[in-house]
């Protein structure tokens, strides 16, 4: 199919300092993720080129009060690891977007993530319908936990779903590779930051694919 980059957002999940950065919360935990695949700088080139094509960029960033009162009074599972750890607090240094990506004069801004999948508590699917997006190309943390989320509800909605291998971090390299190896083929095409640029650079054709029942 061709990508039509007026149809088409980038959307950039959780890029902020308590993943991104040195002294952030759960850094140290994604960081040898994040090095293995050089996911920051890849992140960077296609944030550049698909700015330059034309591409929505939408920043889907997450955050909490002090207290956490709008989270259930008994969290468990990775909520629960949220909470015990302090992260993503609302007006703290943590949840920044980091500065290699600041959003620019046109970028969209998704508010009131406050659970996983980036469509279950936020405006996303308003956005992207009323801005005539039909492609959704995901990138962020975590791999198998926000990404996937998102991809699946994008899948469901009916979205044409992108994910970015080398763009994706998680807690480790064995989560992270069993996601794109096993889930992300089932919920859209996946593929490298450089094969996407080629897409928009009119050097590739892009084939929508994935994964079916093998």
């Amino acid at each position: 199919m061709e990508l039509n980059p007026k149809e088409t957002a980038l959307v950039l999940i959780e890029f902020q300092n308590d993943f991104t950065s040195e002294g952030g919360i759960f850094y140290g935990a994604v960081k040898g993720v994040m090095e293995s695949n050089n996911m920051l700088q890849n992140t960077v080139d296609t944030v550049a080129a698909a700015r330059e094509a034309g591409v929505h960029v939408m920043f889907v960033p997450i955050s909490f009060t002090e207290d956490y009162h709008e989270i259930t009074a008994k969290p468990y599972g990775i909520m629960k690891g949220v909470i015990d750890n302090g992260a993503f607090k609302k007006n703290t240094w943590g949840t920044e977007i980091i500065d290699v990506l600041k959003p620019e004069t046109g970028d969209v801004i998704i508010e009131g993530k406050r659970s996983f999948c980036g469509f279950a508590s936020t405006n996303l699917d308003y956005i992207l319908r009323s801005t005539g997006i039909k492609n959704v190309v995901l990138a962020g943390y975590l791999t198998n936990c926000c990404v996937e989320s998102t991809m699946r509800t994008a899948y469901d909605k009916g979205y044409n779903v992108i994910t970015l291998t080398d763009c994706c971090a998680t807690l480790s390299q064995a989560e992270h590779d069993n996601a794109l190896k096993s889930d992300f083929p089932m919920f859209s095409q996946p593929m490298t930051h450089s094969d996407f640029i080629e897409v928009l650079e009119n050097q590739k054709e892009l084939e929508m694919k994935g994964k079916g029942y093998e």
